[in-house]
């Protein structure tokens, strides 16, 4: 026989809150893995989009490439439009067209650029003037990190890949004025990029 108005007994209240720690354990753990799977997924779009985004910027500088030699500080000296030397930590200097001018600024439409890497890191840099002028430092921008390795190649003729530009053997003629050989742009350039968590990444990219 039962009695009215009976309470919990304290077995009943000790397995209830068991049960309820159990519960919120569970719960809480699942809550856990979730915030962290979030936080994995955002790091690795943020990562991916970085990584296009550099890709990016490199295909429009390099497909644009202009036949346009730079003259340093000095004016003594000139530069070749597109400069490649393999194990320089300027991976590639170029003048590049199609600099977009939205103010409507007094300037030319074609920009000196370079790309260097060091410490894992690739760096964009450019120039407010086309050709130097002392004083006037370049402008730097950080593209991606993480990197084990980064390299160029670039097609001379077809099916003729070169890592130097201008092309090795190629001779000019002493003096400040351009040379056709300091005009030269090749058919393609490839970029490789070695990344840490992607692995190895290729893109070719043909010069207009």
């Amino acid at each position: 026989m039962t009695r009215p108005n009976a309470g919990f007994t304290l077995i009943e209240v000790v397995v209830a809150m068991f049960i309820a720690a159990v519960m919120f354990a569970l719960g809480y753990g699942a809550l856990r893995q979730a915030l962290q799977n979030r936080d994995h997924v955002a790091a690795a779009q943020a990562r991916l989009g970085a990584v296009q985004t550099a890709m990016r910027v490199m295909a429009q500088d390099f497909a644009q490439i202009e036949p346009r030699p730079t003259r340093d500080a000095t004016g003594n000296t000139v530069d070749a439009a597109l400069s490649v030397v393999p194990g320089n930590p300027a991976l590639a200097t170029l003048t590049r067209a199609g600099w977009s001018n939205p103010s409507g600024a007094q300037r030319s439409t074609l920009q000196r650029v370079s790309y260097s890497f060091a410490d894992g890191k690739l760096t964009r840099l450019h120039w407010p003037v086309l050709d130097a002028a002392q004083g006037v430092e370049p402008v730097p921008r950080q593209l991606l990190d993480g990197l084990t390795g980064v390299s160029v190649r670039l097609m001379e003729s077809p099916g003729l890949w070169v890592v130097q530009w201008p092309p090795p053997g190629a001779t000019s003629a002493p003096g400040p004025h351009p040379t056709p050989l300091k005009r030269l742009r090749p058919i393609a350039v490839e970029i490789s990029l070695e990344t840490k968590d992607f692995g190895k990444l290729t893109r070719l990219i043909e010069v207009h």
